[in-house]
């Protein structure tokens, strides 16, 4: 925690400190012009792309702890069930490591072999202030080691003092509770500011208990094994407890921006109900420093970063009451340390009236080690194979990643706009050698004919050569339609668990190896291809001339993937190998797979509008949204359905606005889920609907957030919940619940 003090020791300390610096500055300095800082076409109206602004992001703040989350409000989206602050975005049904995710620029990697710590569990909902999302057919300028899109999250920019003004001081206060799970939580935002420098510090806290679901789903048992009972609606591992703060510093000329950042995250503890683990530490430093200049032929932006992740896993209370003698001892620990350093230089060259070009080189260094330390020697026959020696699940991991890339964007005329792109990334990676628990169960790391053996005698080192390529026409027809059409060629590598993961002679070493929330145990494949995807979509966009009353948007694609990164049953191993068996054939129950490329097909369309009813009178404004989303997913190698598809969804809500007053009235309806994956024995799910008010006021510097989620208490599945592990005995067949009602309650003062 040194490092969290010294920032709020900084943070408290500036305000006095600033106070003859900046009288002193404000009388010597000339008055500046403003900073007029040119935008690509792109930005405003980004081809192939959606924009969450913060007035969108603020109606969710008092809802939700979890960034991703934020997302539901756009088509095409949805999120796999995780941790409170850690769900998995999904975008037309390509997850996870599959999308590209930056934070304040910098690409974030998950750290654990769970995936308990993506990257948008790096930043808190409070401290969103955009949130950009290119879905399918994305520009290389904003792609990249990806196969489904791109999401781009931006904590507030820097703000300075106006010309003339001297200096400046905002802070905000914030607090929330939510009566399911009892949770509750506060979030303060400082900036003082003259003209040329500012600094801003923000800070947040978040926790709850487990949740419970709209009605019973499980018999009520003990979460610990004495005195504590879980009841029968009650969510057993979803509690969690948070903290995330930054400072920033920043100064600038009239053409010329620095801005240095420092990010910190303290999660003490995060219980998964999908998960065997959960997670009991997680602390995340990060520095960020960019650099952004304007010149006569354009813009030059430059930004270098360092990410550091420590991260626990263990059993919490939910997961211990059948484990007998491990409770009183150090349960099952495992730990993990992620480092991430990198360095982008993009620049954008106005060579014409017609044409912008954008160039540009990336370089990230991604450094993994994985480790188990032993259980006690006291810990009798069930847990023999977990004693001895250090597991070493993946030992000084390397994926280290550079890109070039350039992209031509040109305005024809007044209607046709066009962007081609090219991009060329190498992606190498290696691992060092590996060990099990003991020799008894797992055989000599040094001999060929162990599973362990077996793996250090293969040569680790892989180098991929990949390229990408997007093409984008937009048509302009009026000033009520426009049309986008798109073509693309993205290709992702496999990431470090998928290449290097290798214990199969232990089922639980497997099931560690586990980001699906499915249950099931997974080992690794070192001879994997990177996964290769090729997209075609269209958009129709309709709306008023103003862009401001109506407008309604249909996006069909198309993805067929190559090599894509599905699993297959394994087979054969010795001893302990839970791969032997009836593995092969079982059509219920937990199974082992290891990773495999095969091939995979995805469809599907996206919808979304809004229609005003009501403009004026005693009701205000009242405005009909929808979004409405469907994707099929097939593995076309096996006739497999792909895992964790959503089923057709889609969301109708009445907007009310009047006099600081808005009011949403919105219904979630979700199909039954029955196209599931037969080779993972995934759940189906039955078809749903909830509805959903939510409420703000805003006078002057007060904002007020009010809300009732799940007002009919309704029970539910989550159809990419995936399997309940959150309390013992583990047993195959019942999915993750979805939360019962909720009210929340949420107030913000700015001053």
């Amino acid at each position: 925690m040194n490092f969290a003090r010294q920032m709020l020791a900084v943070a408290v300390a500036l305000p006095g400190a600033w106070q003859g610096v900046g009288a002193q500055e404000a009388a010597n300095a000339p008055v500046m012009a403003e900073v007029v800082v040119r935008a690509s076409r792109i930005e405003a109206d980004e081809l192939a792309g959606n924009r969450l602004d913060a007035a969108s992001v603020a109606p969710y703040r008092a809802a939700t702890s979890d960034t991703a989350r934020l997302l539901d409000a756009l088509p095409g989206v949805s999120t796999y069930g995780a941790g409170g602050v850690s769900s998995l975005p999904v975008i037309r049904g390509l997850a996870d490591d599959r999308i590209r995710i930056r934070v304040d620029g910098m690409d974030l990697i998950s750290s654990c072999a769970n995936h308990m710590n993506p990257p948008l569990s790096y930043i808190d909902p409070t401290n969103v202030a955009s949130l950009r999302l290119f879905a399918g057919v994305t520009p290389v300028s904003a792609g990249g080691d990806s196969i489904a899109g791109t999401i781009d999250v931006s904590a507030p920019p820097p703000q300075f003092a106006r010309a003339g003004e001297g200096s400046l001081l905002q802070t905000q206060a914030a607090a929330f509770y939510r009566s399911n799970g009892s949770g509750r939580g506060a979030n303060v935002t400082a900036n003082l500011a003259n003209e040329q420098l500012s600094v801003s510090y923000s800070g947040s806290t978040a926790q709850a208990h487990n949740a419970s679901a709209g009605g019973g789903f499980k018999l009520a048992g003990p979460s610990d094994g004495t005195t504590e009972w879980l009841a029968a609606d009650e969510i057993g591992s979803s509690s969690y407890s948070s903290e995330n703060q930054s400072l920033a510093f920043a100064v600038r000329t009239v053409e010329h921006l620095l801005e240095l950042r420092f990010g910190y995250q303290h999660i003490p503890y995060q219980a998964f109900p999908n998960q065997r683990m959960d997670m009991t530490l997680n602390d995340g430093q990060q520095v960020n420093l960019r650099y952004l200049g304007e010149y006569a032929w354009g813009s030059l932006e430059a930004r270098v970063y360092h990410d550091q992740t420590r991260h626990k896993m263990n059993f919490l209370d939910d997961k211990l009451q059948t484990i007998g003698m491990m409770k009183n001892l150090a349960g099952m620990p495992m730990e993990t340390r992620g480092t991430t350093t990198g360095a982008v230089l993009q620049a954008e060259i106005v060579s014409s009236g017609r044409d912008l070009f954008r160039v540009g080189a990336e370089l990230l260094k991604y450094h993994l080690d994985d480790w188990w330390d032993p259980i006690s020697p006291v810990v009798a026959m069930p847990m023999a194979g977990m004693k001895g020696s250090t597991f070493w699940n993946i030992n000084d991991g390397q994926r280290n990643r550079f890109d070039v890339y350039g992209e031509w964007e040109a305005q024809w005329d007044s209607q046709w706009l066009s962007q081609v792109g090219i991009r060329s990334s190498t992606v190498s990676m290696d691992t060092g050698n590996v060990q099990g628990y003991n020799t008894p169960y797992y055989g000599s790391p040094t001999n060929p004919a162990s599973i362990p053996g077996a793996f250090n005698a293969q040569d680790h080192q892989k180098t991929d050569h990949n390229f990408d390529l997007a093409a984008l026409l937009r048509f302009t027809a009026s000033a009520e339609a426009g049309f986008e059409a798109g073509l693309a060629r993205k290709t992702r590598s496999p990431n470090l668990y998928e290449r290097y993961a290798w214990s199969t002679n232990n089922p639980m070493a497997m099931n560690m190896v586990n980001w699906f929330g499915d249950g099931n145990g997974y080992v690794g494949d070192i001879d994997l291809q990177p996964e290769v995807a090729y997209t075609v979509s269209a958009t129709g966009n309709w709306h008023d001339a103003g862009s401001e009353q109506w407008q309604l948007s249909i996006t069909p694609y198309y993805t067929y993937v190559q090599d894509y990164i599905d699993a297959r049953r394994c087979a054969g191993g010795s001893g302990m190998s839970p791969c032997q068996g009836s593995n092969l054939t079982r059509t219920t129950g937990f199974v082992y797979l290891q990773f495999a490329n095969q091939s995979a097909r995805l469809y599907g369309a996206d919808v979304s509008g809004n229609l005003p009813l009501l403009h004026g009178g005693a009701l205000g404004r009242v405005d009909l949204t929808a979004l409405l989303s469907y994707v099929r997913g097939r593995n076309t190698e096996t006739d497999d359905n792909l895992y964790h598809i959503m089923p057709l969804n889609a969301k109708l809500a009445l907007v009310q606005r009047s006099a600081g007053w808005t009011n949403t009235l919105e219904g979630v309806f979700v199909d039954a889920k029955t196209d599931v994956s037969q080779v993972r024995n995934e759940l189906t799910t039955a078809g749903y609907a909830l509805l959903n008010l939510r409420s703000n006021y805003q006078w002057k510097q007060l904002r007020l957030d009010l809300g009732v989620e799940n007002v009919f208490d309704r029970f539910y599945e989550s159809p990419l919940g995936g399997a309940y592990l959150g309390q013992r005995p583990m047993v195959y067949g019942t999915a993750v619940p979805g939360t019962g009602r909720s009210i929340y309650v949420g107030l913000n003062l700015t001053f």
